[in-house]
């Protein structure tokens, strides 16, 4: 098996594919809202009536769809990250909307934000843990972060599957894992370090549970800590 590393893996075809699934919108039978299990504005709402503004942060935001809808509510500031920036036209002067074309385990922002989501986005990162681990870093007290991972899709470099180890230290540091709807999420910020070093990742991986291909992400244990129980 050939592991590979972030250059290798942005210029894969299973990874910058403008093809997938990139128009999810706020609301409907693909939106956000179906696809989270809440409605992003529902937790938006009450902040920006509390204190005139809310930020959200969508990584790997596709089109951007559900954001240009979302920039119709007022006070909110709205951010996009995608690898591919592919997005929609109506994207162009939108009050209070950025946009940026950029990998997101390497992206950095400035500021918090009251949510945070990745819709079927981590499927295609090589370093998942290491992104939940700095996004969760980026909330403001009280925020949403809410991703869809799949830990199936995390081994150890031996091969190991690493998937029941690691839904422990996420409870461990109070991390919510849904098996259902394999959604990951937590209130509030936190520290994240998990005794795992990323190794590389498999883009031949093929389909996960979404039908579609997606990327296996290995990572080495740490003598720091119990990984394996």
């Amino acid at each position: 098996m050939r592991l590979l590393d972030d250059d290798a893996l942005h210029r894969s075809s299973v990874v910058a594919n403008n093809a997938m699934n990139r128009e999810r919108g706020l609301d409907g039978v693909n939106s956000y809202a179906r696809d989270l299990g809440f409605h992003p504005l529902d937790r938006l709402a009450p902040i920006v009536a509390e204190r005139g503004g809310a930020a959200w942060l969508d990584l790997c935001c596709g089109q951007a769809r559900a954001l240009v809808q979302a920039a119709q509510t007022d006070g909110l500031e709205l951010v996009g990250v995608d690898l591919v920036g592919h997005f929609d036209p109506q994207t162009s002067g939108v009050d209070g909307l950025t946009l940026h074309t950029a990998p997101i385990g390497g992206w950095q922002p400035d500021r918090t934000f009251d949510l945070i989501t990745c819709v079927h986005g981590l499927h295609y990162v090589g370093d998942k843990l290491g992104v939940l681990a700095r996004a969760l870093a980026w909330l403001s007290p009280g925020g949403t972060f809410a991703a869809h991972l799949d830990l199936d899709s995390i081994r150890l470099a031996d091969r190991t599957p690493a998937a029941r180890p690691v839904r422990r230290l996420l409870r461990e540091a109070g991390v919510d894992y849904d098996a259902r709807r394999r959604i990951v999420s937590r209130t509030g910020p936190v520290v994240l370090d998990l005794p795992l070093a990323y190794a590389g990742a498999d883009d031949q991986a093929g389909p996960n549970y979404t039908g579609q291909p997606a990327v296996d992400s290995y990572y080495h244990p740490l003598s720091t800590g119990t990984v394996v129980q």
